[in-house]
């Protein structure tokens, strides 16, 4: 069986993680349940993620980029 889910990046990471990946089902239904890809929690509905995930400002998203990439192995 296809896995009929793709991670996206989020803006504002996740609530109980802090984890910026996000699982949301291919299907693309507004009511889908958009998951944690770390710690599987409920992050909120496919529509309201898609929503912030469209709102966030180039800048805020490019800085969070930049971070991860220039983030230092321990």
């Amino acid at each position: 069986m296809h896995d009929l889910s793709k991670d996206i990046r989020l803006p504002d990471g996740c609530p109980n993680c802090g984890s910026h990946r996000a699982r949301v089902s291919q299907v693309g239904n507004p009511d889908d349940k958009v998951f944690c890809a770390s710690c599987n929690t409920v992050i909120g509905l496919r529509a309201d993620v898609m929503e912030r995930v469209t709102k966030a400002s180039p800048s805020e998203a490019e800085q969070l980029i930049e971070k991860a990439a220039n983030k230092k192995p321990s």
